[in-house]
Parts: structure tokens; C-alpha cells; sequence
């Protein structure tokens, strides 16, 4: 079991998502704004290794920003790329 927890994991948090024309990404340059499928207080993905975990609220304390965990995910609202319960 001590090695398990040795085991290092990338963790992710992914705000929202957008789909855009490979045309109009060639021209951004910087200052662009992709705007996001996701609203203020939506709950964020949170991704260990690229795979779906948990969502989360952004909390943010002085100039510290964090994720505090709410619930399990549900993938296939990952991949299908909703909100989801």
C-alpha cells in the first residue's frame, strides 16, 4: 500500500467548454476570449489523469484560487459534454 500512495497524479479542473471553427482559432491572437459553456456558479470538472473524478466550486481566498470537492462525477455527463446532476 505505501508504494500506491507514492503514485503521483495529474490533477485537472476544466471550467467549461467550447467548440469553435479551426478558422476562427487561427485568428485569435492575444486578449481573445473564448467564451465557455459554462455559467458563474456552475460546478467545475475535476480530472485525475484525464479521466473524470469529482466536481468541485471554485473558492477563492485572498489570491489563492481552489477547488473545494462536492461530488462524485458522473462520466457520461462528461462525455457528452453537459452539466449533468
Amino acid at each position: 500500500m505505501s508504494q500506491v500512495k507514492a503514485v503521483n497524479v495529474e490533477i485537472q479542473v476544466v471550467l467549461g467548454r467550447a467548440s469553435l471553427p479551426m478558422q476562427q482559432l487561427l485568428r485569435m491572437g492575444r486578449g481573445a476570449v473564448i467564451p465557455l459553456d459554462a455559467t458563474v456558479n456552475e460546478e467545475v470538472w475535476i480530472l485525475a489523469n484525464n479521466h473524470p473524478v469529482a466536481r468541485g466550486e471554485i473558492q477563492i481566498n485572498d489570491e489563492k484560487i481552489s477547488i473545494a470537492v462536492t461530488r462524485e462525477a458522473n462520466v457520461y455527463d462528461f462525455i457528452a459534454g453537459g452539466g449533468g446532476t
